[in-house]
């Protein structure tokens, strides 16, 4: 499981021959120094950077480029070396960035050489340092560990290299500097960007060769990080990472397609119109980068999700700063006894209640400014988002087509902070699903679950999770996407009459004890075969009647109608399904099943919780803001969901778009 780290945070490492993957923004130089105990570096000779870029067990890259891979063989290194400390700097070009505060913030990576995440950290709160210590590589006891650092240096490369103890640190950065420039004027053009057509591998539920592994973000728009992991739903509220997109839960998202290869730079996006003198410009839908007009709106969603959390971030520090400063005003001018009588103490409170009052202000009218860009960009990209991202009262819903692929994302509600209410930003999940989905239907949820009735919270969980079953079937193509139901007590029938009706579902929902281990037997039986066939390489060789699908199972009031064999079926589906195609999306309240005690807990861990009533319980990767998680409704008295589901239906029944 990977370790996502925040600074002063370290991990043990599991192995010594390691891939470090670096994703910026912007063109970095990356280079690594070898320390002694002290983590001192005792000559150039020590240090791998793109002039010198091999050192026993150790290299690094020959110039600035957005995304690096460093070599790493702990075995190798020297025994004098205990420390193996990761470094990254801005290139001295014209033009170019000078403070990483102006570019995405760098996503560090540490894998396996098969490529499997070991462990994370996003360098984030640099502002105005141009070169950063990011990882360190240390020896304990006997073994090798990782330590997130992120120690940013104002001075430069140079001031980095003569806080390692490095002599005549000013004549080596600007030697590194140089080569790196002169790598730079070697560099072969890209060449012309491919068309979307064919440039995309469907997933077809894990079958046969395996998915191409996700390729590093080809140029991610400027102020916005190639990474992300999305809200992530805090340790009380039963969730891992989460979020609008992606490998929530294992790790930091990247904004490429997961099933893209990319050897060329996507083309650039719209610009906008030139801004008047003294306004800001005007925004643009799909003005982030990507290979098609779907992944720049996907990237500037999560652009803006990022822009909000970190101006919100802004505000909040700036009026915290204020609130101390005047505390620590107050208690200087009172400590002193002369001041605490007459009007002496009344003019210092009247005048740091001023001050703070000041600063109070103007971090709101930035923060106002920020907010209104933000609206004004999401009145032009809302219209803009194709069924999967758009909200289900959007005009685009009522031309609804089958697809013939899928998208790169799925629209399961919106996120919005107390400091602006009305600004809601789509929160996406990337396609195909890499975690199940549980609705909780508890009182104990939230303070607004429990002012909500039972039943009435129930019924409402049920329909948002029926709405997620019905966009999961509308967005991939026909026959493309199977759905189950256990229903064991049959208290969804009103719920689920919409997808009964329509005839979209692989089977009648299941009832009573035997219905369900029925259901759960044969999804069981789909992930061992088809894990088997792709160790063994053997897809021919699955049974004719196996559903290639991706599949879904419903779960209504869990855990009536489980015994403990269902339960352990069912956990392992949500371990093991999502990897060949097989998908949980849970309606139950987690206090129903007390009394398995423990032994559940990493199955809601495993699941990405939301509710059918607003709750603040997702927080983003950046900040670690409480979100208000807003549930997608239905128009009222709308009949849009029963007509995209006859659309679906009629397609599976013809094989073919209507």
């Amino acid at each position: 499981m990977t370790a996502e780290l925040v600074r002063g945070q370290n991990h043990t490492l599991p192995q010594t021959r390691l891939e470090i993957r670096v994703s910026a923004g912007t063109p970095v130089v990356a280079g690594a120094t070898l320390g002694d105990e002290r983590g001192t570096v005792h000559g150039i000779e020590w240090i791998a950077h793109p002039g010198s870029p091999q050192l026993p067990g150790l290299e690094v890259s020959k110039q600035a480029a957005a995304d690096h891979r460093l070599a790493v063989d702990l075995d190798a290194v020297p025994a004098a070396v205990h420390r193996v400390t990761v470094l990254l700097a801005l290139p001295m070009e014209v033009g170019g960035p000078v403070r990483f505060g102006a570019v995405a913030a760098p996503f560090v990576a540490v894998t396996g050489l098969e490529g499997t995440e070991i462990a994370t950290y996003t360098l984030t709160g640099l502002d105005a340092e141009s070169a950063v210590a990011a990882l360190e590589l240390y020896r304990r006891q006997g073994d090798w560990k990782v330590r997130a650092v992120g120690q940013g240096y104002a001075g430069g490369l140079a001031a980095m290299l003569a806080d390692q103890g490095v002599t005549g640190a000013v004549e080596l950065a600007r030697s590194i500097h140089e080569a790196v420039a002169r790598g730079m004027a070697r560099s072969v053009a890209p060449p012309p960007p491919r068309t979307p057509e064919g440039d995309r591998v469907r997933h077809t539920a894990g079958i046969g060769e395996p998915a191409p592994p996700a390729a590093p973000p080809a140029g991610p728009a400027p102020t916005r990080p190639p990474a992300a992991t999305g809200p992530t739903a805090d340790s009380t509220a039963g969730g891992p990472t989460a979020g609008p997109g992606a490998g929530p839960g294992t790790g930091p998202i990247s904004y490429a397609h997961p099933r893209r290869q990319a050897t060329a730079p996507p083309p650039p996006p719209p610009t906008a119109p030139p801004a008047e003198p003294g306004r800001p410009a005007q925004p643009v839908a799909g003005d982030a980068t990507g290979w098609s007009m779907e992944e720049r709106l996907y990237n500037q969603v999560w652009g803006m999700f990022e822009d909000l959390a970190r101006t919100t971030a802004a505000y909040r520090s700036a009026v915290d700063f204020a609130e101390s400063r005047m505390d620590q005003e107050l208690d200087r001018a009172l400590s002193d006894p002369r001041n605490r009588i007459g009007g002496a103490g009344d003019r210092a409170r009247q005048e740091a209640r001023a001050k703070r009052d000041q600063l109070t202000d103007r971090a709101r009218e930035a923060l106002d400014r920020d907010l209104a860009q933000l609206a004004a960009e999401s009145a032009v990209v809302e219209p803009a988002l194709p069924a999967a991202f758009a909200a289900w009262d959007s005009p685009v819903w009522h031309a609804y087509r089958v697809p013939m692929e899928i998208p790169m994302a799925l629209r399961i509600g919106d996120l919005h902070l107390p400091e602006n209410s009305d600004l809601h930003i789509p929160l996406l999940v990337r396609l195909p699903l890499e975690r199940g989905i549980w609705v909780d239907s508890g009182r104990t949820a939230s303070e607004a679950a429990a002012l909500t009735d039972t039943d009435r919270l129930r019924r409402l969980a049920m329909d948002n999770a029926v709405a997620h079953a019905a966009r999961l079937l509308a967005v991939y193509p026909a026959g493309e996407f199977s759905v189950h139901v256990i229903d064991a007590a049959g208290s969804a029938a009103a719920a689920l009459a919409p997808l009964v009706n329509s005839g979209v579902l692989a089977g009648a929902p299941a009832a009573g004890a035997g219905g369900v281990a029925s259901v759960l037997a044969r999804l069981t039986r789909r992930v061992d075969l088809v894990q088997m066939a792709i160790r063994a390489g053997a897809a021919d060789s699955l049974p004719p009647d196996l559903d290639t699908a991706e599949q879904l199972l419903i779960v209504n009031d869990f855990p009536h109608g489980f015994d403990d064999r269902a339960v352990t079926q069912l956990r392992y589906l949500a371990d093991e399904g999502p990897s060949v195609g097989v998908h949980l999306l849970m309606v139950a309240d987690r206090e129903d099943a007390s009394a398995y005690g423990p032994v559940l807990d990493p199955l809601w861990r495993s699941l990405l919780r939301i509710t059918p009533v607003a709750d603040d319980h997702l927080a983003d990767p950046w900040v670690g803001h409480a979100w208000t998680y807003e549930p997608l409704g239905m128009p009222a008295g709308s009949r849009v969901l029963e007509q995209v589901l006859a659309q679906v239906a009629a397609a599976r029944r013809t094989g073919r778009r209507p």
